[in-house]
C-alpha cells in the first residue's frame, strides 16, 4: 500500500502558504499528507503509537497487509517532506486512555495545534473496542479483540516484549465475524490454541468478513457457532466456559440484515480458557464531548459537514473517527478527499476569512 498518490513521477513541488497539522497516522491521515504534502503545504502528522501506520501496523497482521508497503509508503512521504511527531497524544479537556496510550511519552491540547497550524485534521480513528457487556467479562482469559491483536503485533515489531501478549489457553472462543474476528481466531490458533470457536450471532451469509474469509477459517479448522451469542463467562479467576444461547433471524433492523432474536430456554455451555470479543470498534476522537467547537454525533464519531468541517474554523476530521469503522482503502481515500476541503480553505484564505466558505 502506498500514501503518497498525487505527486507525479518527476513533478515539482512549489511550495504554498500553509502550514497543516495532522493528528493519527493511519490511513486517513496518511492519505491526507500525502495530498498535501504534494500541493506544497507544509505538514506535520502527530500519532500515539512509536511508528506511523496506525492500524496497518499494529492491529492488522502481516499476512492480510504486508508492513513492508506500509512503512515504503510512511519513507516515501518523509522523503517529500511530512514531519511525523510520534509517541504524542493529541488531548483535549477529558482526556481517556485507549489500546497504544503505553507509548505515549509526550501530550499536546488540541487547542494548541488549533493556534499553531493553518488547519487542522482530526483522523484518530476507531480504537477502542466495543464490549460484550456480560458477566464474567472482567476474568483473565477474556480479552478485546483490538487489545489482543495490537500487543501481539507490537510485539513483532519490537516495541512490546512477549510477556505483555496476553496469554492464549487451549481452547479459544472468538465472538464476531467481521475481519478483525478472523484474525484474533487465527491468531489464537497461531498462539497456541488447539480448539477454536467462532460465536456469531447470525450466519454465515450476513457475516461482516464475507463468506470466503469465513470459509477459510473452517478449513483452518475453526468451528463456526452460527446463531448463537455468549451471555455469560464462568469460573473462579480465569475464563473456564462460557454460556451461550441459541438465536434466531428476525426481520430486518436498521443495518439491513435479518436481525437475530435469543430462543427462549435454549442456554447451553461451552469449556474455554479464552475468550475474544471482536465486536465492533467505536471512534476515538480526542475528546468525549464538545471541546475546542468540536462536536460529536450520538455515535461518538466527529460531527461534520460533507466537506470534513468541523464547527471549529480550520478544523477538519477524516477516516473511520468521522465516518465509523470501515475498510482501509475508504479510510485512505476519505483522507484524500478531505484534504481537497482544507486545500480549498486555505486557497480561499483560510482563518483569515473569519468564517467557513462554501
Amino acid at each position: 500500500m502506498k500514501f503518497a498518490l498525487k505527486c507525479s513521477p518527476g513533478q515539482k513541488i512549489t511550495k504554498r502558504q500553509g502550514r497543516v497539522a495532522i493528528i493519527g497516522a493511519g490511513p486517513a491521515g496518511l492519505g491526507a499528507a500525502g495530498y498535501l504534502i504534494c500541493k506544497g503545504y507544509d505538514v506535520d502528522v502527530y500519532d500515539r503509537m512509536p511508528e506511523p501506520g496506525g492500524m496497518t501496523l499494529f492491529a492488522i497482521p502481516n499476512w492480510r497487509l504486508p508492513w513492508k508497503n506500509v512503512r515504503a509508503g510512511v519513507e516515501e512521504l518523509r522523503e517529500l517532506g511530512v514531519n511525523f511527531f510520534t509517541n504524542v497524544k493529541v488531548i483535549c479537556d477529558d482526556e481517556y486512555r485507549i489500546e497504544g496510550d503505553q507509548f505515549v511519552k509526550s501530550k499536546v491540547h488540541l487547542e494548541e495545534l488549533i493556534d499553531r497550524y493553518d488547519a487542522v485534521i482530526i483522523a484518530t480513528g476507531t480504537w477502542e473496542s466495543r464490549r460484550l457487556r456480560i458477566p464474567g467479562e472482567d476474568l483473565k482469559g477474556s480479552y478485546l479483540a483490538l487489545d489482543y491483536l495490537f500487543r501481539i503485533y507490537a510485539s513483532q515489531h519490537g516495541y512490546l516484549p512477549k510477556s505483555e501478549v496476553y496469554r492464549t489457553g487451549l481452547k479459544s472462543m472468538v465472538v464476531g465475524a467481521g475481519l478483525t474476528a478472523v484474525d484474533a481466531a487465527i491468531e489464537s490458533q497461531l498462539e497456541g490454541a488447539r480448539e477454536v470457536y467462532l460465536s456469531y450471532r447470525r450466519t454465515i451469509n450476513e457475516a461482516p468478513a464475507g463468506k470466503a474469509e469465513i470459509n477459510r477459517l473452517i478449513q483452518r479448522g475453526v468451528k463456526l457457532m452460527e446463531l448463537t451469542l455468549p451471555v455469560e463467562a464462568s469460573g473462579k479467576e480465569t475464563v473456564e466456559a462460557v454460556k451461550l444461547v441459541k438465536m434466531r433471524l428476525g426481520k430486518p433492523d436498521a443495518s439491513g440484515r435479518p436481525a437475530p432474536e435469543p430462543i427462549p430456554g435454549s442456554e447451553f455451555v461451552v469449556s474455554v480458557d479464552t475468550l475474544i470479543s471482536a465486536i465492533g470498534e467505536i471512534p476515538t476522537p480526542p475528546m468525549r464531548k464538545e471541546c475546542c467547537g468540536v462536536t460529536l454525533r450520538q455515535n461518538g464519531t466527529i460531527d461534520t459537514d460533507t466537506q470534513g468541517r468541523t464547527r471549529r474554523l480550520g478544523v477538519f476530521a477524516a477516516g473511520d473517527v468521522t465516518n465509523g469503522p470501515t475498510l482501509i482503502g475508504k479510510a485512505l481515500a476519505h483522507g484524500m478527499r478531505i484534504a481537497q476541503s482544507v486545500e480549498a480553505f486555505l486557497e480561499a484564505g483560510g482563518k483569515r476569512g473569519g468564517s467557513w466558505r462554501s
